[in-house]
């Protein structure tokens, strides 16, 4: 071999290394971007770049210090990591090293560019740009059977593009191209991608449970092979929870993603889960924090030149100012500016809402003429329409309608925009979002009800609280299929409550046990979000329906609502409806807690005589606060009736019957006057079914649960009352037991340890022998049980959300179809509950109605916790 021959020889032997370091390094590089990690996958692409000989710095063109040979691998290798360089906020400079790539491609790699390029124009939401060069990019692609995963990414980003303008039916089909092409070629990554982004799909077009249901699908595959793609997931998720009103649950997620993506330095993603936070906190009634968010968003979006993300980021920060006190009329301008410069950038649905924020501003410094010119500047057809959106539109014109005097279409405007809210919330299986959806109406409701209010007309009032409040008990309830995962689940979050319950008892407390459990609780709510409505409801009852079932029963009605702090009830009583001024809404609520605080301090405790004699009269006290706020108003209308009250916020935990006008008096506390008829009716029907039972005759189910010692005692003495009645006691009250009975019985008592959990109502639980009775459970029954006394401590509590709707385990029966409900919103004292409850079924036995019973029972008690929640 001549010297030359030798000297060829090592060359490309070297040629040869550096190519098989450069191709070790893309693929390390291409699999860590993959996974979520885009620095760590940059450093191993440039790495592969310098044995090739290409130098980011270099004046010397790429092609002649890259050899010839290296060109084709030079150049994918730049295109990940112009990809990767762009996932780190870098997008510009991930153009830069697109062009550099061109410089190096081979015939046949231009489809492989322009899907690159499209992407990253996708990012910076140069919409119509993007979209040209991946159409140019798909058609290169889709004729080349080596490059069917680079066909998948182009679809996906094409796919994204679509969504960014509300192409949601385009974006579908090349999602669905996309998983086809990515099934058919084992790309399991890519195919769990276009679920993922199928889901934002549904979610555009306000199927939530759909969407909820694609992302739990492709998360299963993301964690199995790229968990670093979760954090995007998460925030599409929250972005959903946002769609259903949980803003809470949403910042959550984000503040999750938000953790993940600093860690991974992932700066784009940073910058959008930020301003997703902003909405998050908007959506909360939290202004200063959205703004907080919005500019956080919007300084990073620009530090990277990306100035319509930016423009997005703007827009929040605008409508963040636009709640805050006296914020709204000086951004009328700077909205009307944003507009233009959003429509020229293609996102006209964001366009739409900066114009409705600047009619708003307008309309609150009266130009009139310049506000109407922006609702019309506004308003687009074909093109599908965000619900927020549409609310906001409607909003918008009733303010407008008000401002002409006009307040009829003002009021109809804001009816159809709460019948928008219903049907998001009829498309809803889960109570949890059907209750969470109270709050995307929350700001059309306070609006029609303050017209009504200012009309002083109390049938109108009255017609606009039963349209504004408590709307998710008019769904129709859904019994979701079998859920293998959900029950697996279950059965393990049952075991472990009891084990964490036993340590309890016994002072201990395992840290693990405790994680493992939430972690459980968790997975169980989510899949209980998937579940879809049948998007039935009930239609809303009319003073007229309310008025003759309260004549025909005896009974008057006290809706009670708040506004400015002070307090009006509507007041329905023998065919008559009337406004009544009540006293101040802030000294209720917070005698109604004190008022608790002290019945759970006293409940069943043998305490000091001096300290029990404070609390005695702080509890005399509190009830006074109550009886002078609420009842003296209303004490020249109330004659002897039976009262219906429909409570608002913190006064749907009031035991009624310690305030000495309701003593002995019939109560009923329903969510709403609607939701009260129904169950009225309800129970009547039942009574008069053919065949129906006497009380004394009904065979009850009869519960004991465990660690309560006079539980026992309490249920054998009530099955003295119904001959052939056995109760479950000791092992054999066991959860199964007592679900197989509860469903569709006539009448049920339990009594059991209760507990409210405030953070998650569906673990609120009754402790039987083998672990916890859920609502969960109740949600699950075939048929409800018509008639339901828990005598446990805390189960009548309820969260209330916007809306006042309510969430609870004694809310969970009344969703479920229960028609009564007897429970208690504070402790029970455990001896005392076992004459009155005793008392209370041979009333029931007679055939007293379960509010007159609960009534005469509690009279030997001086501090019954016990209230009748439903129809009585």
């Amino acid at each position: 071999m001549t010297r030359a021959e030798r000297g060829s020889a090592r060359s490309d032997s070297s040629l040869a290394r550096a190519e098989s370091l450069a191709r070790a390094a893309h693929e390390r590089g291409w699999r860590e971007g993959n996974v979520g990690r885009p620095a760590a996958g940059a450093r191993h692409i440039r790495a592969g770049l310098r044995q090739l000989g290409w130098a980011e710095d270099a004046e010397q063109p790429d092609a002649q210090r890259v050899h010839e040979a290296h060109h084709a691998l030079a150049c994918r290798l730049l295109i990940v990591l112009a990809a990767l360089e762009s996932e780190q906020g870098r997008t510009e400079y991930g153009l830069q090293l697109l062009d550099r790539a061109e410089g190096l491609a081979p015939a046949g790699y231009r489809g492989l560019l322009q899907g690159q390029r499209g992407q990253l124009l996708m990012h910076t939401r140069r919409g119509s740009e993007a979209l040209k060069t991946l159409d140019d990019a798909v058609s290169l692609l889709a004729g080349d059977q080596t490059e069917t995963t680079n066909l998948t990414i182009a679809l996906l980003n094409r796919s994204f593009t679509h969504l960014n303008t509300g192409e949601v039916r385009r974006a579908r089909l090349d999602l669905i191209w996309c998983q086809r092409v990515a099934a058919d070629g084992g790309d399991d990554l890519n195919a769990a991608k276009a679920l993922h982004n199928l889901g934002y799909c549904e979610l555009l077009t306000g199927d939530i449970p759909a969407a909820l249901q694609l992302f739990d699908a492709a998360a299963g595959t993301y964690r199995l092979i790229a968990p670093g793609n979760l954090p995007v997931l998460a925030m599409d998720k929250a972005r959903a929870l946002l769609a259903a009103g949980l803003a809470d649950d949403a910042a959550s997620e984000l503040d999750s993603a938000m953790a993940a993506f600093r860690r991974q330095r992932l700066d784009q993603d940073l910058a959008e889960a930020e301003l997703a936070r902003s909405e998050a906190a908007l959506a909360a009634g939290e202004p200063a924090v959205a703004r907080r968010w919005a500019t956080a968003a919007e300084r990073r979006f620009r530090r990277h030149g990306n100035d319509a993300c930016a423009c997005l980021a703007e827009l929040a920060r605008l409508r963040a100012r636009s709640i805050s006190p006296g914020g709204r009329a000086p951004i009328a301008a700077e909205a009307v500016q944003l507009a233009g410069r959003l429509n020229g950038l293609g996102l006209v649905n964001d366009a739409d809402l900066a114009e409705l924020l600047a009619a708003r501003a307008l309309l609150a410094v009266g130009r009139l003429d310049e506000a109407r010119q922006r609702l019309a500047a506004g308003r687009r057809r074909g093109a599908p329409v965000p619900l927020a959106a549409g609310l906001l539109r409607r909003l918008a014109r009733a303010e407008l309608a008000e401002r002409d005097g006009r307040s009829g279409i003002a009021l109809a405007e804001l009816r159809t925009g709460l019948a928008m809210v219903q049907t998001r919330r009829g498309r809803l299986g889960s109570v949890d979002l059907q209750t969470g959806t109270g709050a995307l109406g929350a700001d059309l409701a306070a609006a029609g009800l303050r017209l009504a209010l200012e009309r002083e007309s109390a049938p109108l009032v009255f017609a606009w609280l039963e349209r504004s409040r408590a709307q998710a008990f008019r769904v129709r309830p859904v019994r979701p299929p079998a859920d293998p995962q959900a029950a697996v689940a279950l059965a393990e979050l049952r075991q472990l409550s009891h084990l964490i319950r036993a340590a309890e008892l016994t002072g201990n407390r395992d840290p693990d046990l405790a994680a493992r459990h939430a972690e459980l609780q968790r997975e169980i709510r989510e899949r209980d979000w998937q579940a879809s409505g049948a998007g039935l409801a009930s239609a809303q009852s009319s003073l007229g329906e309310v008025s003759a079932a309260l004549a025909d029963s005896g009974q008057s009605l006290v809706a009670i609502l708040a506004r400015q702090g002070q307090m009006l009830a509507v007041l329905v009583r023998r065919g008559a409806v009337r406004l009544v001024g009540l006293g101040d809404f802030e000294a209720a609520a917070e005698a109604a807690r004190r008022l608790n605080a002290d019945l759970d301090t006293i409940a069943g405790r043998l305490l000091p005589a001096r300290l029990e004699a404070v609390i005695r009269e702080s509890i005399r006290h509190q009830a006074d606060v109550l009886t002078t706020e609420i009842i003296e108003p209303l004490r020249p209308w109330l004659g002897d009736d039976g009262v219906v009250f429909v409570p608002a916020g913190a006064l749907a935990s009031i035991p009624w019957s310690l305030l000495p006008d309701m003593r002995g008096r019939p109560v009923t506390v329903s969510p709403s006057a609607s939701s009260w008829l129904t169950a009225w009716l309800s129970g009547r029907a039942a009574a008069k079914q053919p065949g129906a039972q006497r009380p004394a005759a009904v065979s009850p189910l009869l519960v004991a649960g465990p660690d309560l010692e006079h539980a026992a005692l309490e249920v054998t003495e009530i099955a003295k009352t119904y001959p052939g009645c056995r109760p479950l006691l000791a092992e054999m009250a066991t959860v199964s037991a007592a679900l197989s009975a509860l469903d569709g019985a006539p009448l049920a008592h339990l009594a059991a340890h209760g507990h409210h959990d405030r953070e998650n109502f569906l673990f609120s639980r009754l402790d039987l022998a083998d672990g916890p009775l859920m609502a969960y459970d109740i949600q699950r029954l075939a048929v409800a049980p018509r008639h339901v006394v828990l005598s446990s401590c805390d189960v009548g509590r309820t969260l209330v959300r916007p809306g006042e709707e309510i969430l609870g385990f004694t809310a969970a029966l009344l969703y479920s179809g229960t028609a009564t409900v007897i429970s208690s919103v504070i402790r029970v004292a455990d001896a005392a509950a076992v004459g009155l409850m005793t008392a209370y079924h041979r009333l029931i036995a007679t055939g007293s109605r379960p509010a007159e019973a609960l009534a005469e029972a509690a009279l030997t008690e001086p501090f019954s916790p016990f209230v009748c929640f439903g129809g009585g």
